[in-house]
């Protein structure tokens, strides 16, 4: 006897494109913004962002300070919670460290805060990050000839003037952030690279 032809499968559905994870950042309040506002510790914790766990002798190296220093203000940040042992990468004696957070928040009424001290490391820390930023900047103009010309084409130092209210520089922002956020988690290939993302906004006095 014949075999009863099978039904057609029902089309899958198609599958919902995953959402792109959020990063874990960490808003500065006055007590954790008085514990990271100093340049090393700036330094030391955007290294262990950018390049991932590493001792205080190496960071040493790396930022041309004594591991000394390294090891001081590597402590202080943990006490602060922003940097946590890493012992799966310790061999013998080692102590390696990890950054707890992928970014941190700065909330700008810290520039406004009734403590003198708490509005000093806000400009401190501020200034600092704009450093950093320059810093980062023409490292790349220095060292842009030494990059495969694709590269090169992928790079961008762009600036735009718009006329816009206050509410709509911040719905811009956020726009920006979500989309930088929507390629966070794509897939490592084989000419993946770090790539640094800066973002300015803020207002100027037009000349009358």
């Amino acid at each position: 006897m014949p075999e009863k032809p099978a039904e057609p499968a029902e089309p899958a559905e198609p599958a919902e494109p995953a959402e792109p994870a959020e990063p874990n950042v960490r808003t500065l309040d006055a007590r954790s913004l008085r514990g990271l506002a100093h340049p090393l510790r700036i330094r030391l914790l955007a290294a262990l962002r950018h390049d991932g766990p590493a001792t205080a002798s190496r960071l040493a190296d790396r930022l041309g300070e004594s591991s000394g220093a390294t090891s001081y203000h590597l402590r202080q940040l943990a006490a602060h919670g922003f940097v946590e042992d890493a012992p799966e990468h310790g061999k013998g004696r080692e102590r390696w460290w990890r950054a707890v957070y992928d970014g941190t928040a700065f909330d700008e009424t810290l520039t406004l805060d009734e403590d003198p001290a708490v509005r000093g490391a806000a400009d401190l820390f501020l200034h600092e990050i704009a450093t950093i930023h320059t810093q980062e900047l023409s490292t790349w103009l220095g060292n842009a000839h030494n990059w495969p010309r694709e590269w090169r084409r992928g790079a961008d130092m762009s600036d735009f003037t718009l006329r816009l209210t206050a509410e709509q520089s911040l719905e811009l922002i956020r726009k920006m952030h979500d989309l930088i956020n929507s390629y966070r988690d794509l897939p490592a290939s084989e000419g993946t690279r770090a790539v640094r993302l800066h973002t300015h906004a803020f207002p100027r006095e037009s000349a009358e």
